[in-house]
């Protein structure tokens, strides 16, 4: 009871401080320090975005007369914005997922999620709309949805100037994961150290690596700009993850500009278009990596991105601080 009467106490001081001003969006976020995975990276960049046009953004607490407020998954403080929820913002809940399918096991995080979103949404921001589909396919509805893709920081992620003759050398191909979870796709890895054509291929894994390997390089966590610079001396993304939603570290790849070798499932195909090749299999890899290889420059030319500031449009929209056009 003392706990909870002193956040209340706490939450009243933040309002009383804030009431004669306003920011112009608040977000209720538990930001991890970088580097760190794909939902920090999106919101540090969508913040920035933000900023840049002149638009405050306060965190985790909303002022007097801020209009709108962006929570995000279950990554923040449920108490402490439902204390605020009667301040007259606009809440709209961001979400990916479904977690449970996401991780390969239900530790009760959706039903958590979908409480919260009954609670206090008024709409719905979805990364994919393979999630917007997995989520009622699970019979799990939440408010108002709207698909909108995450998007990278353009200053950090983008093509290099030029790049090195694919002749005389191996062709670079790298794989990167902040998590360890083995749906990541280190089996995928395990697989290509067993059998690629080492003399013909380079395979690097940046991140957290989920085992040791005989011929795959690996580097550990960088942060955006030394990973942004790595990218740029690529030649091919592989992106081996299950049920991956709206995968951060494939964004920031085609960015880069390399063309990606994706598993079919979750949301990569949506992210990828005709920027990459699919595969189902590990034992399809090597067939596919020669085809892209062959296709390299007319992949490449097909990537399509979407930029942060279009991104950043929609969510406003959403939350209802720009006017629709």
């Amino acid at each position: 009871m003392r706990g909870a009467a002193s956040a209340r106490a706490r939450t009243e001081v933040d309002w009383l401080r804030s009431r004669n001003g306003r920011a112009g969006l608040a977000l209720f976020h538990e930001f991890a320090p970088s580097p760190s995975g794909g939902g920090h990276q999106f919101l540090r960049a969508f913040t920035r975005e933000l900023e840049h046009r002149g638009l405050e953004v306060e965190h985790n607490r909303i002022s007097g007369g801020t209009p709108a407020c962006l929570f995000n998954s279950f990554n923040f403080d449920f108490a402490r914005l439902q204390r605020f929820a009667d301040r007259g913002a606009r809440l709209v809940h961001r979400v990916d997922g479904p977690i449970g399918v996401y991780r390969g096991f239900d530790d009760g995080t959706d039903e958590r999620i979908a409480r919260i979103n009954a609670a206090l949404a008024s709409a719905t921001i979805f990364q994919s709309r393979y999630s917007l589909d997995k989520h009622r396919e699970l019979g799990i509805e939440l408010r108002e949805p709207v698909v909108i893709p995450n998007a990278v920081d353009p200053a950090i992620f983008h093509p290099p100037a030029s790049r090195e003759p694919l002749a005389g050398r191996r062709i670079r191909l790298i794989a990167t994961s902040w998590s360890d979870n083995p749906r990541k796709g280190g089996n995928t890895l395990a697989w290509l150290d067993r059998h690629l054509d080492h003399a013909r291929y380079e395979l690097t894994f940046a991140g957290r690596a989920p085992r040791s390997f005989d011929h795959v390089g690996t580097v550990g966590p960088l942060d955006s700009h030394a990973l942004a610079g790595l990218l740029r001396t690529q030649d091919v993304f592989l992106a081996p993850s299950y049920d991956d939603p709206c995968s951060n570290a494939l964004l920031e790849a085609l960015a880069c500009g390399l063309p990606a070798v994706y598993r079919s499932s979750g949301g990569h195909p949506e992210l990828v278009g005709e920027g990459g090749l699919p595969f189902s299999e590990d034992a399809e890899l090597e067939e596919v990596l020669e085809r892209l290889v062959v296709e390299l420059d007319e992949r490449r030319a097909a990537i399509s991105v979407h930029p942060i500031s279009w991104v950043a449009d929609r969510y406003l929209d959403v939350l209802g601080l720009r006017a629709s056009p």
